[in-house]
């Protein structure tokens, strides 16, 4: 979730939803998202709305975070009765930040379970939190397990002591594998995030990383291209020479070999950087984002989606709270995209995916770029044929290039 905080309208104080949001409302998924924003160390690269605890200063606490969250949830459940939405069970439930296993299992636990007692979990939810290898125990793990989550995300991103030093990681590579076998013993499904193109990250690291993570046999793994963003500590290394630039034909080379070395290890690609062991071991969360359903997001700087309306709340957990503790609605603004723009997300998110975006959805021009997408080996060619747009591998490289050549800008 970045830190930089969208313009838009103000959000109004008492959160309620126009009527319109209520519209269809059944047919879609309904997902809760919650956001950790706590961090023992800030990453170099990061550029997520996340603070340590010198950043935090006075009116926000750790401690109590877990019920200021819980205030929200309830309160969601407010605005969602007045706005006049029908009840729907939560089919996902994502914990993310940050560092959410900063917070004790046991708090974690207890947001679930507000969750599940103002809005209901559909049977079979999943419930996801992400953690970094060295803020969980064996029994924080079970403790999780037994309070009703069924998944867990770990963020190990290499297995390279010199490439992690570059990213301000902290944990020991080590770890990772007996984090993984203590969910496993939990009963968890297991996820690892790999990031590739770290500068001084040459093919080989890159490859000890891949090697490693399929080493631990996990159920699905996620492998992100690093991005610098503006602002970020590792931004400013790469400006003044310290650290080399990232290159994007390093980037597609790396992908490359990702890709191959998880398919030869039976994991299949479902989005562009995500792979999962089987069909049911996709994360169902990211799925639902990706195919436009309805979530709340509860947490400072969290993003929400209902109906087409989107709105985030007040980005610092000091002004998070106050708000929360006042009754008032958190969010600092919202927005109604226009045609234009949902037609270009809905183009970037379903052509990300494995599953496709149906050619019929384009419009004349779109359809009429698919034949050259095809030549060029961007698109395939049998998905085509049969009314589906799917990505190549290439295609996946060229994801962007793809959109732009769909919608003609």
């Amino acid at each position: 979730m970045p830190s930089v905080l969208p313009d838009g309208d103000p959000a109004p104080a008492d959160g309620l939803l126009p009527a319109s949001c209520a519209h269809e409302a059944q047919g879609r998924t309904m997902s809760f998202y919650v956001h950790i924003p706590f961090c023992t160390v800030r990453c170099g690269y990061c550029d997520f709305n996340t603070y340590t605890a010198t950043e935090l200063g006075s009116g926000s606490s750790q401690a109590t975070y877990a019920a200021t969250v819980s205030k929200e949830i309830s309160f969601a459940r407010e605005v969602m009765d007045r706005s006049g939405q029908p009840h729907r069970e939560i089919e996902t439930v994502f914990f993310g930040g940050g560092t959410p296993t900063l917070l004790s299992a046991g708090d974690l636990v207890s947001v679930l379970g507000r969750i599940r007692d103002d809005f209901g979990l559909k049977p079979g939810a999943e419930i996801t939190t992400e953690a970094n290898p060295d803020s969980v125990t064996r029994e924080s793990l079970q403790e999780l397990a037994d309070g009703g989550f069924t998944r867990v995300s770990f963020g190990m991103q290499s297995a390279v002591p010199h490439v992690l030093k570059v990213l301000e990681r902290t944990h020991d590579p080590k770890r990772v594998p007996q984090a993984v076998a203590w969910a496993r013993e939990a009963g968890l499904d297991v996820s690892v995030d790999l990031i590739y193109g770290t500068p001084g990250e040459s093919l080989a690291d890159w490859r000890t990383s891949i090697e490693a993570a399929l080493s631990y046999e996990p159920d699905h793994i996620s492998a992100y291209a690093l991005i610098i963003e503006e602002g970020t500590k590792l931004a400013a290394q790469i400006r003044r020479g310290e650290v080399p630039n990232i290159d994007d034909d390093d980037h597609a080379e790396k992908y490359q070999l990702a890709d191959d070395m998880f398919a030869a290890a039976g994991f299949s690609w479902y989005e562009v950087s995500n792979w999962a062991k089987t069909p049911a071991n996709a994360c169902q969360h990211n799925i639902a984002y990706w195919q436009g359903g309805d979530w709340w997001g509860a947490g400072p700087g969290a993003h929400s989606h209902v109906g087409g309306l989107r709105w985030w709340n007040v980005k610092h957990p000091a002004a998070y709270q106050q708000r929360i503790d006042a009754g008032i609605s958190p969010g600092h603004g919202r927005e109604y995209p226009d045609a234009e723009a949902v037609q270009l997300e809905r183009t970037m998110l379903l052509t990300r995916l494995g599953s496709g975006m149906k050619i019929s959805e384009l419009d004349e021009t779109g359809r009429k770029k698919v034949a050259g997408l095809i030549a060029d080996e961007l698109i395939d060619a049998k998905a085509a044929f049969a009314g589906t747009l799917v990505l190549t591998q290439r295609g996946r490289l060229l994801a962007d290039l793809v959109v732009r050549e769909l919608l003609d800008f």
